[in-house]
Parts: structure tokens; C-alpha cells; sequence
């Protein structure tokens, strides 16, 4: 999935000469958390969030800290066709919550921490009713395989399948299924020798 599909295009903006309480009533008004600031016409020079703005208003007030003094310049970017792991990554790693989406210097969109956990919710399905299988599984190939015939052989639909990350012999697999009584799975699953760590239905 690339960061074109999930960016927020033609976000709100505002320009470097604007003042602290300028920037935190836009912010309040259209109830947003990021801002790009921009000169010309579209051409990003920093990147704003709320806590940037909290916290330099009361300098602003009493020692006259400008909105230029308080914007981090040369963001950390994205382009509209990196995919959306990079972006996640970037997030993660520097603790930021969002970021500016440019061709160049141009800006072209924004993209959020938000953005990013509303796609996984969705990819995993976990606001809609349905049942769940954790497993154990070792690093045979066709362990996996086995396991996923069994599901199916018992009537389970499968929507999608993740992993515990930690490299070793054997993996927490999460199948997240259609509605279904998970009992005769998880009973032919043991049955075959596999380890149901726990079932929702």
C-alpha cells in the first residue's frame, strides 16, 4: 500500500510570518493537530504539531517568540509512492505522529499516526465481529499449511493471518476468521498436535 492512498491531500497550511496564537486558533478551528507551514505557493519550510505550538506560547506572550522561532525545519518527509511500512517506521522510530508528504519540496499531503492505526484496525478487522485462533506454530513451511487446511476443512473462513515477529523455531500466528464456534477448529487443531494458545468466537 503506498502513502498516496492514506495521506490527507491539500492539508491546511499556514505561512512562517503568522503569529503562535494565529497558528493555535487555525488549529482549534479546524480541530487539526499537524500543520505544514509553506511559502509560495505550496513549497514546505517546516512542520507544526499542537505540543509545538503549547508549548511556545507562553514565550510567545511574554518575550515575543515567533512562530518562524518554534517550527522544525526540514521535516522528516515521505513521498506519495513510498509504502506505508516506511512511513509507519519513520513514525515509530523518530516518536513523531505525523508527516508532510512531498514531491521535492513540493507539498502534496499529510499523513498521520491516525492514518496509519485506522488502515491496520481495518486490515485486521478488529471493529467488526469476528473470531480469532492463536496458534503455534513451528518453522516448517508446511506446519502453516496444515494448520490453514484444518481451519478451512472445519468450516473456518479465514480474513487474514499475522505473526509474532521474534525470530525462532516457532511463531503465534493470529487467524482472524469470518464468525464461526471456533471449538471443532481448535479441537482438530490439538487433535493434529498444534498448540491453540486461545479462541474467541
Amino acid at each position: 500500500m503506498k502513502v498516496t492512498s492514506l495521506m490527507i491531500s491539500d492539508p491546511i497550511t499556514i505561512r512562517e510570518n503568522a503569529s503562535v496564537e494565529e497558528a493555535i486558533s487555525l488549529m482549534k478551528s479546524t480541530r487539526i493537530r499537524h500543520l505544514p507551514v509553506i511559502k509560495d505557493e505550496d513549497t514546505l519550510i517546516g512542520f507544526l504539531t499542537l505540543a509545538d505550538l503549547k508549548e511556545g506560547l507562553l514565550p510567545s506572550m511574554v518575550s515575543g517568540v515567533s512562530l518562524k522561532d518554534i517550527i522544525v525545519r526540514d521535516p522528516i518527509t515521505v513521498s506519495p509512492d513510498d509504502d506505508i511500512e516506511k512511513a509507519a517506521r519513520l513514525i515509530y522510530r523518530h516518536k513523531i505522529s505525523g508527516l508532510p508528504v512531498v514531491e521535492g519540496k513540493k507539498l502534496l499531503g499529510i499523513l498521520t499516526e491516525t492514518d496509519i492505526l485506522r488502515t491496520f484496525i481495518d486490515m485486521m478487522g478488529i471493529l467488526t465481529s469476528t473470531s480469532r485462533l492463536e496458534v503455534l506454530i513451528n518453522d516448517n513451511p508446511e506446519a502453516f499449511k496444515q494448520v490453514v487446511h484444518i481451519i478451512q476443512q472445519q468450516g473456518g473462513d479465514i480474513i487474514n493471518v499475522s505473526m509474532t515477529a521474534q525470530e525462532s523455531r516457532s511463531r503465534i500466528f493470529y487467524f482472524r476468521l469470518l464468525p464461526c464456534n471456533t471449538g471443532e477448529i481448535r479441537k482438530a487443531l490439538q487433535e493434529e498436535g498444534f498448540s491453540v494458545l486461545s479462541s474467541l468466537d
